[in-house]
C-alpha cells in the first residue's frame, strides 16, 4: 500500500514557505508517496502540483508586515468562532486522511501563532488507531529574535515530532546559528540539502538575461523599495551600461507597477515574475534580489554574482540572518535591512562586481527532496 503524507503549511505574506512546500510535495509524489498538501494562506493561482493532492482550509494572513498578528483575508481579525471552525476542518481532514507520516513545515520552530490549531493536530495525530510519524520541516533559518520562553516551548513541543528534517546544507548554514537549543533537538535532526524548485543541473539553457543585471523581489509583498532603489541605483554602478531586468512579482500592488514602468529609463526593462528565472540568472552579469529561500537557492545554484537585501523587521530575521551568513562566507553582497538607498545598493553591486563569483566556491547541496523521499522511505519501511 502507497504510504501517505499530510503536509500542512502556512504562508503569512509572500507565497515563499508554500512554495517550497508544494516543491518538497511534488519530490515526495515522484518519489512514490501519496501526499496531500494542506494550505492555510490565501489561495495562490499557478502553484505547481503534479502529483500531489491539494486541500485548502478557510485562509487566513498576517494583518501586516510586521508578521505579529493574524487576520482573515479581508483583515477581519480572527475571533474564536474561526479559530475553532479551522481547527475542526484541519482534525477532521486528519482523521479521515489517516496518514503514515504528519508533516509540519516549520512548526514548532515557526508559525508558534497557529498553535491554536496545530497543538490540537498533533493530539489528534497521536491518537489515531495507527499513529503516524511525526515530523518537522524546516528551512536553513528561523527567528532568532524568539524569546527564551518560545525556545522553550519549542524544544517542549518538539518531544512529540519523530524527526527533524532541515532543509539546508550544513556547510553553508548550521540550524544552531539561529536556534538557541540546538543540542535539546540534534538528536532526532537530519540535514537533507536544501530544496531546489528546479534540478540545477537539468534547468533549460538559453540566451535570455545575457549579460544583464537580474532584479527580482519574489512575490513582491515587501518588495516594491527594491525595485526602486534598483532603477535609481543603476547609474551610479560599473553596471550602468548593461540592460537592468526587473521582475515585478504577482504581489506588488498595480499602483506600484505603473510607477515602476513610468520610472524605468531607457536600458530598464520592467516585466512580470519570469518562469524562466534560472535562465535568467544563469546568464545575467549579477542577480539583486532579497534573500527568501527560494530565491537565495536559485541564486546560488545559478548565478555568477549577487547583491541580497534582505527583508526584515524586529520580529522577522531569517531573512538578515541567511544573507549575513552568506555575506560572511564571502559569496555575495548585501544590504542589511533598513539600510536600503540607492547608494547602498549601487555601493553592494561595486563590491560584488569587484569580488569573486560564486561559482567559485564548492557546489551548494540543492538535493533535499530526495534525501527527504529516502528519509521518509526509511521511516514507513516495514
Amino acid at each position: 500500500m502507497t504510504a501517505r503524507v499530510f503536509f500542512y503549511v502556512q504562508h503569512l505574506l509572500g507565497i515563499g514557505h508554500l512554495r517550497r512546500a508544494a516543491t518538497l510535495a511534488r519530490a515526495m509524489a515522484a518519489g512514490g508517496f501519496d501526499v496531500l498538501l494542506v494550505s492555510g494562506g490565501a489561495p495562490t493561482e499557478g502553484l505547481a502540483l503534479d502529483g500531489v493532492r491539494f486541500h485548502q482550509l478557510p485562509p487566513l494572513r498576517a494583518a501586516d508586515a510586521r508578521l505579529k498578528d493574524l487576520a482573515q483575508l479581508d483583515g477581519t481579525p480572527l475571533d474564536d468562532a474561526f479559530r475553532a471552525e479551522r481547527t475542526r476542518r484541519l482534525v477532521d481532514l486528519l482523521r479521515v486522511e489517516s496518514p503514515d507520516v504528519l508533516m509540519t513545515e516549520q512548526f514548532p520552530f515557526g508559525r508558534t501563532r497557529l498553535r491554536f490549531e496545530l497543538l490540537p493536530l498533533l493530539e489528534a495525530a497521536r491518537d489515531l488507531p495507527s499513529s503516524p510519524w511525526i515530523v518537522s520541516s524546516v528551512r536553513d533559518v528561523v527567528r532568532r529574535s524568539a524569546s527564551a520562553e518560545r525556545v522553550e516551548e519549542a524544544v517542549a513541543t518538539f518531544r512529540m515530532f519523530d524527526a527533524l528534517l532541515i532543509h539546508a546544507d550544513p556547510a553553508l548554514v548550521r540550524f544552531d546559528e539561529s536556534f538557541a537549543a540546538w543540542n535539546d533537538v540534534k538528536a532526532r535532526a537530519l540535514y537533507t540539502g536544501y530544496v531546489a524548485e528546479q534540478d540545477p543541473v537539468r534547468a533549460p539553457r538559453g540566451d535570455a538575461g545575457k549579460g544583464e543585471v537580474i532584479v527580482s523581489a519574489g512575490g513582491g509583498a515587501v518588495g516594491a523599495p527594491l525595485l526602486y532603489a534598483a532603477i535609481a541605483a543603476r547609474p551610479m554602478t560599473p553596471l550602468a551600461d548593461r540592460c537592468w531586468r526587473l521582475l515585478v512579482g504577482p504581489n506588488v500592488p498595480p499602483a506600484d507597477r505603473a510607477a515602476l514602468a513610468k520610472a524605468a529609463a531607457p536600458g530598464i526593462v520592467v516585466e512580470p515574475a519570469r518562469a524562466d528565472f534560472p535562465t535568467l540568472l544563469r546568464n545575467a552579469a549579477l542577480s539583486i534580489s532579497q534573500a527568501g529561500y527560494n530565491t537565495v537557492i536559485e541564486t546560488l545554484c545559478h548565478a555568477d554574482r549577487a547583491v541580497l537585501v534582505p527583508f526584515g523587521t524586529a520580529r522577522e530575521t531569517e531573512q538578515a540572518d541567511r544573507a549575513r551568513l552568506l555575506v560572511q562566507r564571502g559569496m555575495v553582497a548585501g544590504v542589511p535591512p533598513d539600510s536600503l538607498t540607492p547608494a547602498s545598493l549601487a555601493a553592494a553591486v561595486t563590491a560584488a562586481w569587484a569580488g569573486p563569483s560564486i561559482r567559485s566556491f564548492p557546489p551548494v547541496d540543492a538535493r533535499g527532496g530526495a534525501a527527504t523521499v529516502a528519509a521518509l522511505r526509511q521511516m514507513v519501511a516495514p
